[in-house]
């Protein structure tokens, strides 16, 4: 049986880990070193890292932050912002990323989803899909790091989803702007309605506020991870919190300490 995830996301700006509430008011809320290495010492599975401006200002992800990361942690983590090219992404491989997640320019050049996969293999390749639904449609956003330049790209994400798995995507986290930061669960409705096109592994993101919804998103969907920021910077809950009570519901986990 296959064992489901538990990944803290931190969303960095500025050299710092930041969040907020459905992708605005972003406040500071630690160091990106010191909760990548209190997360993965508390038994995360996996760590997600988000650089929220580089697509808005054309920037690529920090290398100096990704390599700290790389020499403090032991768990396999994921790295965000602004990868345009094959170069940008070896560059954060080589310095100890284990994937990469490309939203913003994956939607601006899709051809890049495929060149990423056949040059690394579709393993290392994530898609970021930050999903807003407005009267019963669910669309993709972009460059969402600042609400200044978030916009719709009135692509379905049912649609999105199926070409990128033709293009060799290994992985989608599916975000719904609606629940971010909200703390009332995880949108179980999009993330079932997405399952029935999608043959990738799939992480779930936005709104997890305690562990009853971390148990509901696994009990009720199929996702393989789900993915949380405010419930574990704000030490509301630490992963063994969460992982305690799944193993309470029988939900397969792995084991953290």
């Amino acid at each position: 049986m296959i064992t489901k995830r538990i990944i803290p996301c931190l969303d960095v700006r500025d050299g710092h880990v930041v969040k907020g509430i459905q992708f605005k008011n972003h406040k500071i809320v630690g160091s990106i070193v010191d909760l990548a290495k209190k997360y993965s010492q508390e038994g995360a599975d996996e760590l997600v890292f988000y650089d929220i401006t580089a697509s808005t200002d054309g920037s690529t992800v920090s290398k100096e932050w990704v390599s700290k990361i790389s020499d403090v942690i032991n768990i396999p983590f994921c790295v965000a912002g602004g990868i345009k090219s094959v170069n940008d992404a070896r560059s954060i491989l080589n310095l100890g990323a284990d994937k990469v997640s490309i939203n913003t320019p994956a939607l601006e050049n899709p051809n890049l989803i495929r060149e990423l996969s056949l040059e690394f293999g579709s393993q290392c390749v994530v898609i970021g899909m930050d999903i807003k639904t407005l009267d019963g449609k669910s669309f993709l956003f972009a460059k969402t790091g600042n609400e200044l330049t978030a916009h719709s790209t009135e692509i379905l994400a049912l649609d999105w989803i199926r070409k990128v798995q033709k293009l060799g995507a290994g992985e989608v986290v599916i975000n719904s702007m609606n629940q971010d930061g909200m703390k009332n669960g995880y949108d179980i409705s999009l993330l079932n309605e997405l399952s029935k096109v999608c043959t990738l592994p799939m992480i779930a993101s936005g709104g997890a506020g305690s562990a009853d919804h971390f148990i509901n998103v696994f009990a009720n969907t199929n996702v393989d991870g789900a993915l949380a920021a405010s419930i574990f910077h704000n030490n509301e809950y630490s992963i063994q919190d969460i992982k305690t009570s799944l193993q309470s519901n029988k939900i397969n986990i792995r084991t953290s300490l």
